[in-house]
């Protein structure tokens, strides 16, 4: 393994989160190249592949949302070319990446998730939305969470508070896929925990975060209406307790390097699990960038240790 790999990070796409991956790859190959890398960031384009061949890196960093950078495809394409990548292996992004099937899969892994139901939007075309939302909301109560099953960035994601919110919460839902996941809304403290493996497999601290309204896209990413507390004000076995689910996350779904997990901690303490995700935001008002500084490490550091250890896996499998 070189002392300073050449990396080369996946960045932008044609997904509605491209700005946030575009910002995510200056900011990581930033620190890299800090640290004494070559760092390439590229597009997803038709002169991808061609480029990829012709100048093998030594590893690629997927830093793309939303689809192509999240369901596993991309990652495909990578192992068709025997690129060493960082990241979630193709099969497992795609459980990680349909929300209802993960919520499955750690539910039966004894983990608490809110109760949720999954439906398409042919269904509601076919049987009337009036009497699928019925017996939703009878069933689930309310308030209620929609969004997509698959999507990032709280893109299509609305608060349900009243049975006459839902119709429009399915038309912004449907606006980001065809399948919406429809889910109790648990009431408490939102936080977001990161498992980094470099290599052992570690759970960064806890970031809370609080926000003036919906903690939705522009509160993600444009500074001013969220708050973020790393460590999250939590007692420390709650804090233990929130870790231990994204561990499980982590390791139950089978994913690999990095993950985030976005959990609520309820009036007893209590922890839900909401989604995880593999291809984490890195901009300037991402939670696992500051989850990182909060254990003590600089970004660079971080960053080129996660590189490293990947290459170590990459070249030992290699062997």
């Amino acid at each position: 393994m070189s002392s300073h790999p050449f990396v080369v990070i996946l960045a932008g796409g044609l997904s509605h989160e491209r700005d946030v991956s575009l910002r995510s790859g200056r900011r990581v190959a930033e620190a890299l190249r800090s640290t004494g890398m070559t760092v390439s960031v590229v597009d997803v384009d038709a002169q991808l592949l061609p480029r990829l061949q012709s100048h093998r890196p030594d590893l690629v960093w997927p830093l793309l949302h939303g689809a192509s950078g999240e369901d596993g495809s991309i990652r495909d394409v990578l192992e068709l070319l025997d690129l060493p990548y960082l990241g979630t292996r193709p099969r497992e992004s795609r459980v990680a990446w349909n929300k209802p099937v993960a919520k499955a899969v750690l539910a039966a892994a004894g983990v608490l998730t809110p109760s949720y139901v999954t439906l398409p939007q042919s269904l509601f075309r076919e049987l009337g939305a009036r009497s699928v939302m019925e017996p939703v909301t009878a069933k689930l109560g309310l308030p209620l969470v929609v969004k997509p099953a698959q999507g990032g960035s709280a893109l299509g994601v609305t608060l349900v508070t009243s049975a006459e919110q839902l119709p429009q919460a399915l038309v912004d839902c449907f606006a980001y896929g065809d399948l919406a996941l429809i889910e109790e809304a648990i009431t408490g403290t939102e936080v977001s925990v990161s498992v980094v493996e470099s290599p052992d497999v570690t759970a960064l601290p806890a970031v809370e975060i609080i926000t003036d309204g919906p903690y939705d896209y522009d509160a993600r990413y444009n500074p001013g209406r969220t708050q973020y507390f790393t460590p999250a004000r939590l007692d420390p076995e709650i804090a233990d307790a929130a870790a231990r689910v994204a561990l499980t996350a982590h390791t139950t779904l089978g994913l690999r390097h990095v993950s985030r997990s976005d959990l609520i901690i309820d009036g007893k303490g209590q922890v839900w699990f909401l989604e995880v995700n593999v291809a984490p935001g890195m901009t300037e008002t991402s939670l696992l960038p500051q989850a990182v500084v909060a254990s003590g490490q600089s970004l660079p550091d971080a960053y080129s240790s996660w590189v490293r250890a990947a290459l170590v896996v990459a070249d030992s499998a290699a062997q």
